[in-house]
């Protein structure tokens, strides 16, 4: 079978696909070049800088296989893979030591200002008193995300003699006492303790400016804060005023909100050191990437299970259960970012209607994937995401019922918030064209399509409120795409959803909530 190389890969990992498959390595192709040759191919694999959309995916007639020699997936469109039949793959865990070590490299430079030292002596300046340190010795490390990434970095923070703080409400206190690791209840509690807050989040729209003009204000004006994570978690503009003005005492990040970047507001400040996001760039991760998708291709090719798949094999899947795939994923990822206070325990998946009759087994783990993946750094598969749910203290719970009142097909998400809220979504689709809706959301009937970014807000029904809502995004420069209204009767309570052009920063759904008084206000992105 014939494999295309388009970006820049391993030597060792093209070595292992050469051995059963003829490869051709082409980098730098354009979009129009891609589709041109992509029909010849049964694989295609990436790293970051070729692109594989629908277009690409579609015109690919003979593909089996896309694979990323890395982590990240943003660059793939998976749902159009997964409507194809074809399967996604990546190198889960190719960089997490690198980028683990990389975080620790970046709190030792930031506390004994090793580059600042460093850039002074070579251009002649003996300093000595100037680059004055600090030990992490009896430091407070906070840490923000508890994977798999995080809990490595507590770890060898742990053997400087650090005192480990963490948030990440998905993790069991008596997992996190096994790490040296005393579990906070909210960020801010994290932020106020820390000399040395390191991120570890996913990038959703709630953590979007988790750290930002009024969160860094709680810290002590000597601490410092790390990012290897994903850049936009930390706003750029509001850290580098918080540094200058005296409010912390510097920063290290190696992730950015746009890259690649050679502007910031952070780069001329002397008390802040960057990195091209080089967490991943070392001989043995980029070693790891190569042979791991090499292996994860061949085993594609064969017919095997892949263990790294993010999707699934298409021919094992029930066609009625195929075009729900993308929609379970986008139910998980709501309801988890609905849930008050975060979910837990229990939470049942019911398939009612007609997908009823069909094997859905996968179709609740395509849930579960959803659900984690707003609150785990490290990617979800199809095969972890049970392991990450059961280290999370989650089960789900999965129902079928062939009887539906109101549609052929339906798959609702319930369960109990950590709050102790009832919360329940759902959603359908509607030929022709599998076309996705979302009809309750919040407890709440409604009838809108998923789009990539979204907003919902749960309020009072009365008079003016949507046009405040309209006012106040187009006063943020964000446009709204599409809306919709859903109530249960006059007077009472209402759900507004909300479809939008870009990605909203959880201030502005604050300030939305404030305005309107609204109950609760969410912004997620669903892609």
């Amino acid at each position: 079978m014939k494999i295309l190389v388009a970006d820049a890969l391993a030597d060792s990992g093209v070595a292992a696909l050469s051995q059963s498959h003829d490869v051709d390595v082409k980098t730098g192709l354009s979009k129009d070049e891609l589709i041109a040759v992509a029909p010849a191919y049964d694989a295609i694999v990436v790293r970051s800088a070729t692109t594989i959309d629908a277009d690409v995916i579609a015109a690919a007639s003979n593909l089996k296989v896309i694979a990323r020699a890395g982590v990240g997936l943003d660059n793939v469109d998976v749902g159009a893979a997964t409507k194809a039949g074809v399967i996604v793959c990546n190198a889960p865990q190719s960089n997490i030591i690198s980028a683990a070590e990389h975080t620790v490299a970046m709190i030792l430079a930031l506390a004994r200002n090793i580059p600042q030292a460093n850039e002074a002596l070579k251009a002649g300046r003996w300093e000595r008193s100037k680059w004055n340190g600090t030990e992490l010795h009896g430091k407070t490390l906070g840490v923000l995300g508890l994977g798999r990434i995080g809990a490595l970095v507590a770890q060898r923070a742990n053997a400087f003699g650090m005192k480990l703080v963490a948030y990440d409400p998905f993790v069991a206190p008596d997992r996190a006492g096994r790490m040296g690791v005393e579990l906070r209840g909210t960020v801010e509690e994290v932020m106020r303790e820390a000399d040395i807050l390191t991120i570890h989040l996913p990038k959703t729209a709630e953590t979007v400016g988790l750290v930002g003009a009024e969160s860094l204000r709680w810290m002590k004006p000597t601490a410092r804060v790390v990012n290897v994570a994903r850049g936009g978690i930390v706003d750029e503009a509001a850290l580098a005023e918080a540094i200058e003005e005296g409010v912390i005492a510097g920063a290290a990040l190696d992730v950015f909100e746009a890259e690649p970047t050679t502007e910031s507001p952070l780069f001329g400040l002397a008390n802040v050191i960057v990195t091209p996001h080089l967490g991943a760039s070392t001989e043995e991760a980029q070693d790891k990437a190569g042979t791991q998708v090499a292996e994860s291709v061949n085993l594609a090719l064969a017919g095997e299970f892949v263990p790294d798949a993010v999707n699934v094999q298409g021919g094992a899947i029930d066609d009625l259960v195929k075009p729900f795939l993308p929609l379970g994923e986008k139910l998980g990822r709501l309801y988890a970012t609905l849930a008050e206070g975060g979910f837990s325990g229990d939470v049942t998946v019911e398939f009612l209607g007609d997908i009823a009759e069909a094997d859905t087994r996968v179709l609740g783990l395509s849930v579960l994937k959803g659900m984690l993946s707003t609150v785990v750094a490290e990617p979800v598969t199809f095969v972890n995401a049970p392991l990450l749910a059961d280290e999370r203290g989650l089960s789900l719970r999965e129902v079928s019922d062939a009887h539906s009142e109101d549609y052929v097909s339906l798959v609702r998400v319930s369960g109990t918030t950590a709050a102790g809220s009832t919360l329940r979504v759902a959603g359908t689709t509607f030929q022709p064209g599998d076309r996705e809706r979302l009809v309750e959301v919040w407890n709440t009937p409604l009838d809108v399509e998923p789009s990539d970014h979204m907003a919902f807000f749960r309020y009072d029904d009365r008079p003016g409120v949507i046009g405040t809502v309209g006012s106040a995004f187009g006063e943020a420069g964000v446009n709204i795409a599409a809306a919709q209204v859903g109530r249960r009767e006059v007077g009472g309570e209402a759900l507004m959803a909300l479809s939008l052009d870009d990605a909203v920063p959880t201030d502005t759904v604050e300030g939305i909530v404030q305005r309107i008084g609204a109950h609760e206000g969410r912004a997620i992105t669903l892609s």
